[in-house]
């Protein structure tokens, strides 16, 4: 018999390419990992320390689901992404070590509320329900870190309606994926089922319902949504 007062959520997890199914623990996501991403958000893209923002675990929309258009925004934007899924727990490690502690990639869809984060920032607030709002995360199948040739390598690009609106290379990563997890490990013990959303480049905008989005990630995988 079980003592939970209430039955427990069902476990978000992410479909494995080859089978299985990836348990999603948290969701970490780097801010302003790509110089022109950057620039056309206003920042600077000199090489300051990584930040990050989260998301709830059960923000994940797999397996090509439709995703509702959130409430209370006008702007929903899409940003493309490389997301690295962890396998090996760890703290404090180092830039040498930090792929083996990868399980998987994925190509991913940081789904933003863009006049919720502009106004978080005039008044300097958190960016929580700008970021982290339900089904905020379309995710295509992770591929085993066993069969990407080169993670640090390779076309990123995402298309609205069959027509390009972010393409770059992952190597263009102002933090590599190794150096985002060696960071991160130092603010929080990384764990099994942990995604890291690693940044995106630029060409971000805005998508209405019907818009149906395609990401690519070259070497790793496709991610395809459509809004609602």
């Amino acid at each position: 018999m079980s003592d939970f007062v209430i039955s427990p959520p069902v476990q978000p997890a992410v479909p494995v390419a080859g089978g299985g199914l990836f348990p999603v623990r948290r969701i970490f996501c780097v801010g302003r990992n790509y110089a022109e991403h950057t620039r056309e958000m206003g920042g600077n893209p000199e090489r300051e320390a990584p930040f990050f923002f989260t998301k709830p675990a059960d923000a994940v929309v797999v397996g090509g689901a439709d995703m509702p258009y959130p409430t209370v925004t006008t702007n929903l934007h899409h940003e493309m992404e490389l997301v690295v899924a962890i396998g090996v727990a760890g703290v404090d490690i180092s830039e040498t070590d930090a792929l083996r502690h990868v399980f998987g990639y994925a190509a991913g869809i940081d789904m933003t509320r863009r006049d919720l984060q502009n106004e978080a920032k005039k008044t300097a607030r958190p960016w929580d329900m700008s970021k982290g709002f339900d089904d905020s995360a379309p995710i295509g199948q992770i591929m085993p870190a066993g069969k990407v040739a080169d993670p640090t390598h390779g076309r990123i690009e995402l298309r609205v309606n069959g027509a390009v609106r972010q393409s770059s290379d992952v190597s263009r990563m102002i933090w590599s994926t190794a150096e985002t997890i060696a960071y991160l490990s130092r603010l929080v013990r990384l764990a099994p089922g942990d995604l890291i959303f690693t940044g995106t480049p630029d060409g971000v905008g805005a998508v209405g319902r019907g818009d149906v989005l395609e990401g690519s990630v070259e070497g790793v995988g496709t991610v395809k949504v459509r809004v609602v």
